[in-house]
């Protein structure tokens, strides 16, 4: 299913004769800001912050990414580069829904 969440990287997939689309990865790759770090650190309760769902698939990651959020403030600032928690909180919405997409991927990251 075709997504059009996009961050610093992301992978390209194939739309195929019928319409639907083919990426062929599992895997999740990411990259946020270090910014962010300090409120990602305190959102996740571990000083590895985002780091912390390495490893882990989709699934597993779901309630991890919900309890992160949850736990943010909404001042989302229109420079991206702006380490505010909402800055922060959206980055995250936007793993949120790729775990909840694919389920099955894994993430990886640096």
């Amino acid at each position: 299913m075709p997504h059009f969440i996009r961050g610093g990287t992301y992978c390209d997939g194939t739309q195929n004769d019928d319409g639907s689309f083919t990426s062929g990865d599992t895997r999740f790759a990411l990259n946020i800001t270090y910014n962010y770090s300090q409120h990602l650190a305190h959102a996740f309760g571990d000083e590895r912050g985002v780091r912390s769902i390495y490893g882990l698939t989709g699934a597993e990651s779901i309630p991890l990414l919900k309890a992160a959020i949850a736990l943010l403030k909404d001042d989302v600032h229109e420079d991206y580069w702006e380490p505010t928690e909402g800055n922060t909180k959206r980055a995250l919405c936007g793993l949120l829904a790729l775990a909840q997409m694919r389920p099955d991927g894994v993430w990886e990251g640096d």
